[in-house]
């Protein structure tokens, strides 16, 4: 009796410890899935801009008389204004994927844009043909023509950290199979292989996006698409990826803006003008009616993106990033904007053709109306968003890039000793294939149609015009040094001699480079 009586007694106690530590167990567990979701709730949100081919100058808050961009300057108001800022390439998918890798293009080979190759072909046959003709020494190096889907994206990174992400616009960064939803994104809207649309007015011929009402402007369709999946997502946080197809061509706009530019253009008498860039001609202001137009239909746009997230409660959750993935076309193609102060344009490794506008606005951290000249790129926007999402870097990923956090809270410099570009291309705008390193004040291009060096201070020369090699050339030494460790180091491809060159140029007797 006695002994049953222990035995009861000493269950009752196993029993009460038991119940209690399972208590304190799901309380725990709770608490840390209130943790969990607390800490979630407390991302922001991610809403990233890109526009095609905008110049550093078609802003009005980066200088331009002509364009009207007020919600775009508004922001820069509202946020810090970066003089200084950079794409990876000089031309789209190359600073796309740098974007989406946190690579450059150098070290992905993906150092021009992205057509449509045959199985088997580094770069599309077409690309070959042209640019084998009697006056180019070399032939473009070959590359690769898609994002390859073993890099971890930006956006697989962000949404494995628990974001929900969304793309519209243009994608550009290879076939089928290698489009946004393959990359990482939940949601893609008019995303695809082209670099440009058929239409900027519905019908859009757009195997990712449906027809709207006939004569449907595009930009406001991603804007309101945009908009409608912030809203959606509002109680999480999410990346939103607003990529234009604005402004490259084909130049279209609604009719009413280009009426208003026109008289704009003639009420202050104003007439193209054009310069010699090389051996072709650049444009040395903006007059252009319709691209202006189609400017101002971009800012219109994130204009109407803007106004919903303020609607929707969001605006102090959401970080704002609004950059370019080049410099404006300024040497071809209509000439329809110009960069000045900065020389040539899209294509080209002068500051016209890779110096793009940047503005970010970090509600809360960011001070406002603030201005940054520190160098930065296209590389960076990768570990500068997983540190804004408070997720851990991925330093094997984005080994190329810097995060942009300490700028963003008011320190000076970032550790990082120079940027590279690398183009092994020749252009079919008059511009040449080569390289460049960025380290403070320096910037050397090495051309490599004549294996010749261009050194500039762009403090004192933002144009570019003095090529100062001969007068500093231990400076050139060093930086050559440096470009070519580069090099070496993500194992750039370079440009290929051109096998028919000598054959073609005494055949034909034309003038050689």
């Amino acid at each position: 009796m006695m002994m049953n009586q222990m035995v009861s007694s000493v269950f009752r106690t196993f029993l009460i410890v038991f119940l209690l530590q399972a208590s304190f167990t799901l309380e725990a567990v709770s608490g840390i899935e209130k943790n969990q979701a607390a800490s979630e709730s407390d991302r922001p949100n991610i809403l990233f801009i890109l526009a095609d081919d905008l110049g550093w100058a078609d802003l009005r808050s980066y200088g331009s008389t002509f364009y009207e961009t007020p919600n775009l300057d508004r922001l820069a108001e509202q946020g810090m204004r970066f003089t200084d800022a950079y794409s990876a390439g000089t031309i789209c998918s190359p600073t796309r994927a740098s974007l989406m890798t946190g690579k450059y293009p150098g070290r992905l080979n993906t150092t021009d844009f992205f057509g449509a190759p045959q199985p088997g072909e580094e770069y599309p046959g077409w690309w070959r043909s042209r640019m084998n003709q009697p006056q180019y020494k070399l032939m473009p190096a070959p590359y690769k023509e898609k994002l390859p889907l073993e890099e971890v994206t930006l956006a697989e990174a962000l949404k494995q950290g628990g974001y929900a992400t969304f793309f519209a616009g243009k994608w550009h960064l290879g076939p089928k199979g290698y489009w946004p939803e393959q990359q990482g994104f939940d949601v893609n809207i008019g995303g695809y292989h082209e670099g440009h649309p058929n239409s900027y007015f519905s019908p859009y011929h757009n195997p990712e996006m449906e027809d709207g009402p006939k004569g449907e402007h595009l930009p406001m369709r991603l804007a309101r698409e945009t908009a409608r999946f912030m809203e959606q997502h509002k109680k999480e946080p999410f990346l939103a990826y607003l990529s234009f197809y604005s402004v490259h061509r084909p130049l279209q706009a609604p009719d009413s803006l280009v009426k208003k530019y026109r008289i704009k253009k003639e009420e202050r008498g104003l007439e193209r003008k054009l310069g010699p860039e090389k051996e072709g001609k650049v444009r040395l202001n903006q007059t252009h009616p319709v691209y202006a137009a189609m400017v101002e239909s971009m800012d219109r746009a994130v204009g109407l993106v803007f106004e919903r997230l303020e609607e929707a409660g969001l605006k102090e959750e959401t970080i704002v990033i609004f950059t370019s993935d080049n410099g404006g076309l300024s040497t071809t193609g209509g000439y329809p904007t110009s960069n000045e102060p900065l020389r040539a344009g899209k294509r080209w490794l002068y500051e016209g053709g890779i110096r793009v506008p940047l503005i970010v606005r970090w509600p809360g951290v960011t001070e406002p109306g603030t201005e940054e000249d520190e160098p930065v790129t296209s590389t960076d926007f990768y570990p500068t968003m997983l540190e804004m999402a408070g997720l851990e870097k991925r330093p094997q990923q984005h080994i190329d890039g810097v995060s942009l956090v300490p700028l963003l809270k008011g320190q000076s410099t970032l550790d990082r000793e120079a940027i590279y570009w690398h183009h092994p291309h020749n252009g079919y705008n008059g511009s040449f294939p080569g390289s460049v390193i960025r380290q403070g004040k320096w910037k050397l291009i090495h051309n490599y149609e004549d294996q010749d060096v261009e050194l500039y201070n762009l403090e004192k020369d933002l144009r570019e015009q003095h090529n100062v090699a001969d007068s500093h050339e231990q400076k050139v030494i060093e930086l050559y040094r440096k470009l070519d460790r580069w090099r070496n180091d993500v194992d750039a491809r370079s440009p290929i001699p051109n096998p028919e060159y000598e054959a073609n140029k005494q055949k034909s007797g034309q003038k050689t480079k």
